[in-house]
């Protein structure tokens, strides 16, 4: 099966996207997390941010992670034709 060049330019941009979104998932997941002693160290609003990261800053990431991506592949989707109908 032949693919068009639309489909493999596509296919890179989605890559990429994934990409990126896979390193910040690491970023905040795992990296982040390593370094708490550190975010102790500044104080927001009364909480230290390391704890603040690992409670609760983390998931609101992923949460907005999730939107970002989502709203960023529909564009992708839709430029290059194969976006589903709303």
């Amino acid at each position: 099966m032949a693919t068009s060049e639309n489909d493999q330019a596509h296919w890179k941009k989605t890559t990429n996207l994934m990409w990126i979104m896979i390193g910040l998932w690491i970023f905040f997941g795992y990296i982040i997390h390593m370094f708490v002693n550190v975010l102790n160290k500044i104080v927001i609003l009364g909480f230290p941010l390391g704890f603040y990261m690992a409670a609760q800053g983390s998931l609101i990431a992923f949460v907005v992670m999730l939107f970002v991506f989502a709203k960023k592949q529909d564009q992708i989707d839709r430029e290059f034709g194969v976006a589903e109908d709303d």
